[in-house]
């Protein structure tokens, strides 16, 4: 369908208005706010002890959650897209779970089963810590964050079949072969792409991190939790400059994002 040209000037007029006012405006006032002092003072404010505690902490549980996922994901995806079984729209159902599901409920229910009293708390009486603790972090991150590689793997399988892999059995190749030199290199741009949104989903997680943490500086404090435990302390540069500093973050994941989309499109 073909729009006059008034329409199409008022739709992007639209668009770009209700844009600017949710996501460009309140930006720009971050960014106004966290350099109205000088750069000088921002930098200040990043490199205190909890500003790079809290920045390693974040990279931390990103460098752990991507690889679990990346394995999680291929092996699942394969499953959906190659297998015929019992129960295959129940695990499509279970790997959408956490977009339907709050993240505040994920960290409450990882406290009912490994915080002290759930089913699993016996391990903290062999030394072994979840709940307020890193792991319990990690898994809380690795729910939020499960279904972004599957889902960008598997549209990818069914488009490039099972024809190739079918050929290279015939051929001898292994399992691991085919699966190294055929399927691999097949979805090597869905799986980059799912990487890119759980490393920036991973980044931004807040409602279910700072159930299971202690959130307390330099011990289970990621970026997130900085920015609101600042802003609760009534420490508003300081909580504009960690804001600033993880979206420079989520900014670089975006650019990353865009170019990889790109090319996946251009192939």
């Amino acid at each position: 369908m073909k729009l006059a040209t008034g329409t199409r000037l008022g739709l992007r007029t639209v668009a770009l208005l209700y844009l600017g006012i949710l996501v460009v405006f309140p930006l720009a006032a971050i960014l106004y706010r966290t350099f109205e002092n000088g750069v000088v003072a921002f930098f200040q404010l990043i490199t205190t002890p909890a500003a790079q505690s809290a920045l390693q902490l974040s990279l931390l549980i990103v460098a752990i959650v991507v690889p679990l996922n990346v394995v999680f994901g291929i092996v699942t995806a394969l499953a959906l897209a190659r297998g015929n079984f019992r129960g295959k729209g129940l695990l499509h159902a279970v790997v959408d779970l956490p977009f339907a599901v709050s993240p505040v409920i994920v960290g409450v229910a990882l406290i009912l089963l490994w915080g002290a009293g759930g089913w699993f708390g016996a391990l903290a009486g062999w030394g072994i810590t979840i709940i307020f603790a890193l792991p319990g972090m990690v898994l809380a991150t690795i729910f939020v964050t499960l279904p972004f590689v599957v889902r960008e793997v598997e549209p990818v399988l069914h488009e490039i079949g099972q024809e190739q892999e079918e050929a290279a059995a015939t051929l001898g190749a292994t399992s691991w072969q085919t699966f190294w030199r055929i399927t691999l290199p097949a979805i090597r741009w869905g799986l980059t792409y799912g990487v890119v949104l759980t490393v920036a989903r991973a980044l931004g997680e807040f409602g279910a991190v700072i159930i299971v943490s202690t959130n307390l500086p330099g011990i289970s404090q990621t970026l997130t939790l900085l920015v609101n435990a600042r802003y609760e302390d009534f420490n508003q540069a300081g909580a504009y400059a960690a804001s600033t500093l993880l979206m420079a973050v989520a900014v670089v994941v975006l650019l990353l994002m865009t170019v990889l989309d790109r090319k996946r499109t251009k192939e």
